[in-house]
């Protein structure tokens, strides 16, 4: 019997076009992370979990989604695997129809290996290279993304992993560095650092949008250890 509250503390009231590759896709942010990126654009959902929506009212959400022609669902955060009832919320989506996708950091291999027979994608984000996770992330046990990476890698049905350009942060050297975690991936995406005012740590918010011409620059070192690697502008 599920719990009264769900995994999901909010959700984006209209769908995105770009967040689930081919589809409209609902976005539902589950709450609580373990990492502390000061360039992280979801403030309010980081550090300790809050209180989810209802399990009756997340119903109604996904059925007025579906009736609005939304096909795919994508569980962010946060950092959805941290949260005990990640998979319940799987097999509810699941009754709707929905593709689903799932956004991670990688730093729980356990759930993600009993979730590959349960979603249909999995996208998850490459900081830097181990060497650098304490430092821009806060998390320094580094086996466990490096797990994760090997698991997506031999057995998740489709997958990309993706990183978060910062010039301050990916020099050539680092991404060079950094194939060894890309190596031989179905799909590795580049997405350009964009300031807010709102992010952790100021000295990410002094920062200057990522160039596209950089991450051009940097994808063609990328480019020979991957099967496909996209650029993304927005």
């Amino acid at each position: 019997m599920l719990a009264r509250y769900s995994p999901v503390y909010a959700f984006q009231k209209q769908p995105s076009m770009i967040d689930c590759r081919g589809h409209l896709s609902a976005l539902f942010f589950v709450s609580g992370c373990n990492f502390s990126c000061g360039f992280c654009h979801n403030v309010s959902l980081m550090k300790n979990r809050k209180q989810g929506i209802e399990w009756n009212r997340l119903e109604k959400i996904c059925q007025s989604f579906k009736e609005n022609w939304v096909s795919a669902v994508t569980i962010t955060g946060g950092e959805p695997t941290l949260h005990p009832g990640l998979l319940e919320l799987v097999s509810f989506l699941r009754r709707f129809g929905f593709y689903v996708k799932l956004d991670t950091n990688g730093s729980s291999p356990d759930v993600l290996e009993r979730s590959l027979d349960r979603v249909d994608y999995i996208a998850m984000d490459l900081k830097c290279s181990l060497e650098g996770y304490k430092t821009l992330t806060g998390y320094k046990n580094t086996s466990r993304i490096l797990e994760s990476i090997t698991l997506l890698k031999r057995n998740a049905k489709d997958y990309e992993f993706r990183t978060t350009i910062i010039s301050s942060v990916h020099s050539f050297d680092e991404v060079k560095r950094m194939h060894l975690l890309y190596e031989g991936a179905k799909r590795y995406v580049l997405q350009p650092f964009v300031p807010h005012p709102d992010l952790p740590s100021h000295k990410f918010r002094r920062l200057e949008r990522t160039r596209i011409d950089l991450m051009q620059d940097l994808a063609m070192i990328a480019m020979p250890h991957v099967r496909h690697l996209d650029i993304l502008s927005n």
